[in-house]
Parts: structure tokens; sequence; C-alpha cells
């Protein structure tokens, strides 16, 4: 009995031996996992925030900007963008393109979605990969396409307008040019909402609309009060997801307009100050780098709103 005790003492010492260096080598494995990710979050994200920060309370010039010194003036920079002639114009015509993109966006994605998840015919799936078209194609060849589209001479738009008998239409004139940036950007958006959008509706149980029409409810009220209600997650991370977006967006409006007459916006306006370009057409480091801190504190306002929402939601 004694020896047995010894040798299960002896056993438990020995695991107990073997298990440190078991924990320790985990402990390294979560370092050398967790490390690259700190890394690539600082140098892609805290420096240049803090960079920007930096620079939107310092008068930056070409010279200052390469070899440093540039005096600090606080939030005056702030106080010169929000006392710009254009910003409220501008601020305005950022909304309207986000909340046009947005809606659209989303209401097509959806019927597309609710079309191809209760279609269930056989070229469902390849038609499904065709709308994902917009998606894979690089920015450059979307907007030159819509460009080329929208020429008032030979577009394909007005060609088409033509056999109708109506007058041409000057697409990306300094009028219309917030209309057809909007329209391009519509069309850019509305695979992502169907991607997520169906990928929500597959997760909302058959039984739900099966014990629904035997209740007798029509397909409007099974939409309306099961596919509405089970969706409301998923839509509230998609509209989030395509809010920070569409602020953000230069690339389409930049190659379709430069940013000229109604399609500027806050992020076309910051990057016109920050290149010399568009409608800017001096350089502006400063005042870039305060318009987009401008964008960020709203984006971070409706990820707040967001959050709030969740929690509303789950209590």
């Amino acid at each position: 009995m004694t020896t047995l005790t010894t040798r299960t003492a002896a056993q438990a010492a020995s695991e107990r031996v073997t298990a440190k260096p078991k924990r320790r080598g985990a402990h390294w494995a979560a370092i050398a996992f967790v490390v690259p990710l700190v890394i690539y979050l600082v140098l892609f994200y805290a420096y240049p925030l803090v960079q920007n920060l930096t620079m939107s309370l310092h008068r930056f010039d070409r010279g200052t900007f390469i070899n440093g010194g540039a005096p600090f003036v606080g939030f005056e920079i702030y106080q010169s963008v929000f006392e710009h002639p254009q910003f409220w114009t501008i601020v305005w015509q950022t909304t309207v393109f986000t909340a046009v993109s947005l809606a659209f966006q989303y209401l097509l994605g959806l019927t597309l979605a609710v079309f191809f998840h209760r279609g269930g015919f056989r070229l469902a799936a390849p038609l499904r990969g065709m709308f994902l078209v917009p998606w894979l194609l690089p920015i450059i060849v979307s907007g030159t396409t819509w460009q080329w589209m929208m020429n008032p001479d030979d577009g394909i738009l007005n060609s088409f307008l033509g056999l109708f008998g109506a007058d041409p239409v000057w697409w990306l004139s300094a009028d219309n040019a917030l209309m057809s940036v909007a329209i391009a950007n519509i069309w850019l958006g509305i695979p992502f909402n169907l991607v997520i959008l169906y990928s929500g509706l597959q997760g909302i149980p058959k039984e739900l609309y099966e014990a629904a029409s035997m209740d007798g409810a029509t397909p409007w009220q099974q939409f309306s009060r099961i596919t509405l209600p089970m969706l409301r997650p998923v839509t509230l991370i998609t509209l989030l997801l395509g809010l920070v977006y569409t602020l953000k967006v230069v690339d389409i409006i930049w190659i379709m307009s430069m940013g000229t007459g109604t399609s500027q916006t806050l992020a076309t306006w910051a990057y016109g100050m920050s290149v010399g370009k568009g409608a800017s057409g001096v350089i502006r480091y400063s005042e870039a780098s305060a318009v987009g801190t401008v964008l960020l504190l709203a984006a971070l306002a409706f990820g707040f709103i967001y959050i709030a929402a969740q929690r509303k939601q789950e209590h």
C-alpha cells in the first residue's frame, strides 16, 4: 500500500513538472499569434490616426511636411474648415450621397436576396454569381465604364434615351454629377448587400414559414413579420458597414468626375486638398487631415449607435 501511494505521488509530481513546459509553450504560442496582429494594428491603424490628428493641429505646408517644424495652431484648422463657404454644402452632398446609396443598395440587395432564396430554380446559382461581377471588378474598370456609359455624345445611356426621342443628358455636369456617381456607387454596393442578406435569410428556420402558411399568412405577412424581424441583426451590421464604406468613397467619384460640382463629398474634398487637385487646386495637408478626422468621428458616432441598438435588442 505504501509503495502504491509512493508511485502515485511520484506520477502526480512528474505530471506537474511536464505540464509547466506545456503551459509555457501554449503561452508563447499565443503571444506569437497576437504579436503580428498588434504590429499590424499599430502600423496601419494607430500610427496613421495619430499622425492625422497631429497634422490637423499643426499648420503644415510642403516644406514642413518634408522637413518638419510645423507650428502648433490648436483647433484653428478645424475652425477654418467649418467656416469654409462650401463646408455645409459639401456636408449636405455627402449626406445625400450616403443616404441614397445606402437606401437603394439595401433595398435592391434585399429584393435580390429574397428572390434567390425563394426561387429554387436551376439558374439561381449562376445568376447569383453574375451579380457579384461589380464587386469583383477593379474600381478603375467600373468607374471608366460608367464614365463611358454616361458620355453625353456617344454614351449608351443617352443612346437608349434617344430611342424615345429624349434629349441627351449631361450626366457628369456640375448639376447632375451627384446623381450620376450615386448610381454607379449603388451598382457597386448591391453585391455586398446581396451576399450578406442572402446568408442571413439562410439562417431563418423554414419551419417558421411553414407554420405561418398553415395559419393562412400571406407572402407579405410572412415577409414583414418573419423575414424582416429575423434579419434585423444582419440588417444593422450591413447598414453600418455600408455607411462606413460610403462615407470614405473616393475612387469611383474621382474617376468619374474628380469630385467637381455636386459630386464633391467630404472624402473627395479631403483627398483633393491633400494632392492639390480637383476642386481644391491647392495642397492643404492640415485641412485635409481635419476633414478626415470629421469623417472618422462621424463613423465612430454611427458605430456607437449600432452598439446601443444591439444592446437594446439583446435586452
